[in-house]
């Protein structure tokens, strides 16, 4: 059997990957009282987030929002990639958003080593040579975030009247800082 046909039969048989147990009791507490079947998807709140994936970062509580507020999307550092332009795209055009927020935060491991020191770190972590990888570094966290910026506002299919903002998020005082 291949690979895939064993994912795929492990998922249709109902049996729990190991290691799962806990995240699995924790979601039958939340959908014990879930009240957000039937919704639409768009974002209320005309809100689109690109944003870091670092956990002390919780991007609706963050700015005063709710599920379904505002679309989120995380990758490290919190840049916007090309996945990320056309996520922007269809939320712009399908899913009501019409405000964009770009937020980097200090103390990023993005941000705080070189692309050769991460390389570094990560083939010493696997054993594996990794110079084959660009990850993606933030020399400059404020001119990445002017880039990023431009990159949103310049984008052929998102329009004019989309307004976009870029913030640096301090994880030990919860503020935001407008930087463009």
């Amino acid at each position: 059997m291949s690979e895939s046909a064993t994912i795929a039969s492990t998922a249709s048989s109902g049996s729990t990957p190991a290691g799962f147990d806990d995240l699995l009791a924790a979601n039958r507490t939340f959908a014990a009282d879930f009240d957000l079947g039937g919704f639409d998807g768009i974002a209320r709140a005309g809100v689109a987030m690109v944003t870091c994936m670092d956990s002390r970062i919780d991007p609706l509580r963050m700015i005063g929002m709710r599920h379904g507020d505002a679309k989120i999307l995380r990758n490290p550092g919190g840049r916007v990639t090309d996945p990320v332009l056309i996520a922007l795209v269809l939320g712009v055009h399908l899913l009501n958003v019409h405000r964009v927020m770009i937020v980097e935060h200090t103390r990023c491991a993005m941000g705080s080593s070189t692309e050769e020191q991460m390389r570094e770190r990560l083939s010493a972590s696997t054993g594996q040579d990794t110079t084959w990888m660009t990850i993606g570094m933030i020399d400059d966290q404020r001119a990445a975030l002017a880039e990023d910026v431009h990159r949103v506002r310049s984008h052929p299919l998102i329009p004019a009247t989309v307004q976009v903002g870029a913030f640096l998020y301090d994880v030990d005082t919860g503020l935001l800082d407008p930087v463009v």
